[in-house]
């Protein structure tokens, strides 16, 4: 026996927590490896015994996650090299440590004893530069000088610990009801209750689901995952009851770069989270509800893991759950770095215990989803609105908002401005607003060039579009969309091609290959950005790049090739003058602007 007596014990305690045994073999994986801290053919084999699998049928699902996949160390440097960690200095902290670790990153010392590795989008992107050490909590605003202490040894490393400020915020004359007011954190069942937590549930109990579901739907609430469909009617979409097992399936793996609010419910208020669940599970009758979390997000994980045992403990979940009158479960699965899981159906894949890979449809989740059973699939965030509008109705909610966009929205912030960070607003604020008054502005002369407004799949827009309001109907106007409210600010001193390269390289890493379309145009939109940002690019290269987001748009099973040609189609279109003066000038004409 590899696995300690300890590990497979808990392995067995994740088994119990799901209909089918196969949905705890992330969580398994998570374990040999924290044991381990590597993975091989034998102890493949071990983890196999507990699902019927064989030992390479295991690797394979451990193949496409990419905290299965790095590389061997005791110490691994992970390093966010996405566009706000760019913005923010990512590759000198990665020059830094491969100056003083002599090696290169994506490689291990030759004692094994550290390691760096380039990353996509950690979730913390308002303290960047942002590092994590194997699976420890963030190292945040980091700097090369404070790196140079902690390389003496990899226990000090392990050790390490470098807490980032209170970013998110609920600014003075705003009502907040996501966040807890300044700077408070309820992390505890008493915290919660004492500021009136689960009352709404109560209240709830007293409503028929489809009572809870027209309240949802005529509160007008729309996801805050991105896509924005209404919430309420999406609920309806549940097929009645047929004495089997339905779920909520609750989406907190968030790693699309720009976006970092629901690790802010999650770590400050994870009660009202788990409430929110709560009532979303009365609409549609759920018999259980399980969470899926990034599978980088320590701190919140355990706190939302914590806030669960509290509420079985109190007897607010479990056998005769608050508000039920019968059994009601949650329980919280951990990912393992990929972001085509942010994406429903391959995030129901994942949480089987398979590759995130995005199922085709018809059949919807509604239908069949979460083995094989009718399924609702909801952001953090999303559900988190639910307890307050059941409290205050929905009038009051439209009130909250704008039209056709409803309520509060926690608005990210990142990049080129002085106080990056999330803010809890009404929807329909301004994003001049948002830039300068929240969030501080740029430096002393500087302006803003473009913003990306909802997350890098969004349509980036220029400086002289931002009085414009965030919501779900007036970006439009500027063509972009509200995504998931992240918004990435650039200054003037900022190479276009570059940001666009950047996020190409994001779309390209991130695509899980199932479609050709996808598969081959984020390479080819990569590539063909790489070379032209290297001074090697022809007027040619911009007609490929058109073509090749016609070529992708629409055509795959999944967003992901959507979000990366409206990216790369939005930042040629907007800054065509930028990519035009890299291929005549042979080199970046920005000499000011980020490393990449």
């Amino acid at each position: 026996m590899i696995l300690s007596a300890d590990t497979h014990e808990q392995i067995r305690k994740e088994i119990s927590y799901f209909p089918q045994a196969r949905g705890a073999l992330l969580g398994a994986l998570h374990l040999a490896l924290r044991e381990r801290g590597r993975f091989d053919r034998e102890t493949f084999a071990e983890i196999g015994q507990f699902f019927g699998m064989r030992s390479g049928e295991v690797a394979e699902v451990a193949s496409f996650y990419s905290l299965f996949n790095q590389p061997r160390a005791r110490a691994i440097f992970q390093v966010c090299t996405n566009l706000p960690c760019c913005l923010r200095g990512a590759r000198a902290i990665v020059r830094d440590l491969e100056r003083r670790l002599g090696i290169k990153a994506g490689t291990a010392t030759s004692d094994g004893r550290f390691a760096i590795q380039e990353v996509e989008c950690l979730g913390s992107c308002a303290t960047a530069p942002v590092v994590q050490v194997n699976l420890n909590p963030y190292l945040e605003n980091v700097t090369t000088d404070y790196l140079a202490t902690i390389l003496d040894t990899p226990e000090k490393a392990l050790s390490a610990r470098r807490p980032g400020p209170m970013i998110s915020t609920v600014p003075p004359g705003v009502n907040g009801y996501l966040l807890p007011p300044d700077g408070e954190k309820w992390l505890t069942l008493e915290d919660y209750k004492r500021n009136g937590g689960y009352q709404a549930i109560v209240k709830a109990s007293q409503m028929s689901p489809k009572e809870i579901v027209a309240l949802v739907r005529d509160s007008g609430l729309r996801g805050r995952g991105g896509a924005g469909f209404v919430t309420g009617m999406k609920w309806s979409f549940m097929p009645p009851p047929d004495g089997g097992p339905r779920y909520l399936a609750v989406n907190a793996d968030e790693s699309e770069p720009g976006t970092f609010k629901d690790r802010q419910i999650m770590e400050r208020n994870p009660h009202l989270f788990l409430e929110g669940i709560m009532i979303s599970s009365m609409a549609i009758e759920a018999s259980a509800a399980f969470i899926y979390i990034r599978g980088e997000y320590v701190e919140a994980y355990e706190l939302v893991r914590k806030a669960i045992e509290e509420c079985y403990e109190a007897g607010i979940l479990g056998e005769r759950a608050l508000g039920f009158n019968r059994r009601f479960d949650i329980h919280i699965q951990r990912g393992a770095g990929a972001y085509i899981c942010g994406e429903e159906s391959g995030m129901l894949e994942s949480m089987e215990g398979k590759k995130g890979q995005p199922r085709k449809r018809p059949p919807f989740p509604a239908t069949r989803g979460l083995w094989n059973r009718p399924t609702t699939v909801d952001n953090c965030e999303t559900v988190s609105h639910v307890p307050s509008i059941i409290l205050n109705g929905a009038d009051w909610f439209k009130a909250e908002g704008a039209k056709n966009s409803s309520g509060h929205a926690l608005f990210g912030v990142s990049g080129h401005v002085k106080r990056p960070g999330i803010f809890e607003l009404r929807l329909g604020v301004s994003l001049r607003d948002l830039i300068y008054k929240y969030a501080g502005g740029l430096e002393e002369g500087r302006t803003v060039k473009a913003v990306i407004p909802g997350g890098i799949s969004m349509p980036v827009i220029r400086g002289d579009q931002i009085d414009v309001a965030v919501d779900h109907e007036s970006l439009r106007s500027v063509n972009s969309l509200l995504g998931t409210a992240g918004a990435i600010v650039m200054d003037d001193r900022t190479c276009i091609v570059r940001v666009a390269l950047v996020a190409a390289r994001f779309f390209d890493h991130e695509s899980c290959g199932q479609c050709t379309q996808c598969r081959e145009g984020t390479g080819w939109i990569y590539h063909t950005l790489r070379r032209i940002e290297a001074g090697e690019g022809v007027a040619r290269d911009l007609e490929v790049l058109a073509d090749c987001c016609n070529f992708m748009d629409g055509k795959c099973i999944c967003a992901l090739a959507d979000g990366a040609s409206w990216s790369a189609r939005a930042f040629l279109t907007q800054f065509r003058d930028d990519f035009e003066a890299h291929i005549a000038a042979g080199k970046c004409p920005f000499p000011e602007s980020f490393e990449v």
